[in-house]
């Protein structure tokens, strides 16, 4: 009677024990392979998360600086470059440049390569009255933004005035009764109102805007500016205005830079701080998802080995158990000639057969368990990135070399055993 025989007939006449055994190997083996499935799920789940939350971050962040840049933007030119002699004490009384400078300075600072400011607007702009209305106003002549040559074209801040048109102020327009349409002479010129600005509670309430070549030409100012409007850039730095006036220093010496409105600081770090928000964002999502993975690997690590050790105990105590109430049988063996080394090997083998039928159906039930609570989105495939011919393999070594280590001191204890002493007992 062969080895295997034998192995068969106990199997058959002791369904419970194998069936108690197998499904021993078959918890162990599926706790195993549920704890990693899941542990990969958690990870396939995390890195579609923050890839889409990057996503996400990316574009709100994009929206969100751009909306920050363009209500920036709206709140107007913050730069002010004033001639060397303007008395400051005086422009902050009275609003109004005095001084002059040629108007050659706004070609060079065009024509550098100025990056600490843009939107550069030229302008004169005096306080003067208006004979034909017998009216105290502003006259701003100014023209269109002149483009940066190195940079790209941008949209102006500031629309220019067409030749021969005339945008009034809203305090002008109430007092004259001008209206979009009507033509008015100003200082012998004729000129036909093009737009009326709403209140804006300030000088330009008051101001009369005009394109700068005639305005130029009825201030007796040709070929001169009182000013050059500009823009800072989005480059925060500790003292921005500090850097600009440096910049523009080496660019045109002798003139003055003055911050008017909203700081240019505080413009920059507005547009940044837009930015950080959404990066913030992303990174506290990715702390979370780590800190999930982090306490399922710490749970697992601490159950999957309890689980294990215990399904090990309850083979080796299922394998003792068998082996005692085997005594008569394994005396019989031994008396007809079978040798201690085969009696061994029934143990050990029927051992390594529960567990590679408990790995085979561990595993797939673990990798069920994982695919069912691994909550995976529905674009993801479980069975190309969860299914592992490595954790399989795995399976296939441990659960045999599990079961048959649990059973290696009952199968040498059925070895030794006295044939005689055992049928004397018996």
């Amino acid at each position: 009677m062969s080895i295997f025989h034998l192995i068969l007939q106990e199997m058959q006449h002791r369904k419970m024990n194998f069936l108690l055994g197998l499904l021993s190997v078959i918890v162990a083996v599926g706790c195993l392979i549920a704890a990693l499935t899941l542990l990969q799920a958690d990870e396939i789940q995390t890195a579609l998360i923050l890839q889409q939350k990057e996503d996400e971050v990316k574009q709100a962040g994009a929206e969100l600086k751009d909306a920050m840049r363009k209500i920036t933007k709206g709140l107007g030119f913050n730069i002010l470059i004033l001639p060397a002699d303007q008395d400051l004490e005086e422009f902050h009384l009275t609003g109004v440049v005095s001084g002059t400078m040629p108007e050659d300075n706004m070609r060079k600072l065009s024509e550098s390569k100025i990056v600490t400011i843009n939107h550069m607007l030229p302008m004169v702009a005096k306080k003067v009255t208006w004979p034909e209305k017998e009216l105290d106003i502003i006259l701003t002549g100014t023209r269109g933004e002149v483009p940066q040559l190195h940079r790209a074209l941008k949209k102006p801040l500031q629309q220019p005035v067409p030749a021969g048109a005339m945008v009034l102020g809203y305090q002008v327009q109430k007092k004259t009764g001008l209206k979009v349409g009507d033509e008015v002479q100003l200082m012998g010129k004729g000129f036909k109102v093009a737009k009326v600005f709403p209140e804006r509670g300030n000088s330009d309430d008051s101001t009369v805007w005009i394109n700068l070549k005639e305005a130029q030409q009825l201030l007796g100012m040709e070929n001169l500016l009182n000013a050059i409007l500009a823009l800072e850039c989005n480059c925060a730095t500790e003292d921005r205005v500090a850097e600009i006036r440096k910049d523009v220093a080496e660019i045109l010496p002798g003139t003055q830079i003055i911050e008017r409105g909203p700081p240019a600081l505080a413009r920059a770090e507005a547009r940044n701080t837009a930015a950080a928000t959404a990066v913030a964002s992303l990174e506290q999502e990715k702390a979370n998802r780590i800190k999930l993975i982090e306490r399922h690997a710490s749970f697992a690590a601490i159950l999957v080995p309890l689980v294990v050790l215990g399904c090990g105990a309850w083979i080796g105590f299922l394998s003792l158990e068998n082996v005692r109430r085997r005594a008569t049988e394994i005396g019989i063996l031994r008396a007809i000639g079978v040798r201690s080394s085969q009696v061994f090997g029934i143990f050990i083998i029927k051992a390594l057969l529960i567990g590679l039928v408990g790995a085979l159906i561990g595993y797939f039930l673990g990798y069920w368990i994982g695919v069912t609570w691994g909550d995976l989105p529905a674009a993801a495939d479980p069975a190309q990135v969860l299914f592992s011919g490595r954790w399989l393999l795995l399976s296939l070594v441990f659960a045999p070399l599990l079961s048959s280590l649990s059973s290696w001191i009952p199968a040498l204890l059925a070895a030794r055993q006295d044939p005689a002493t055992i049928l004397q007992e018996g």
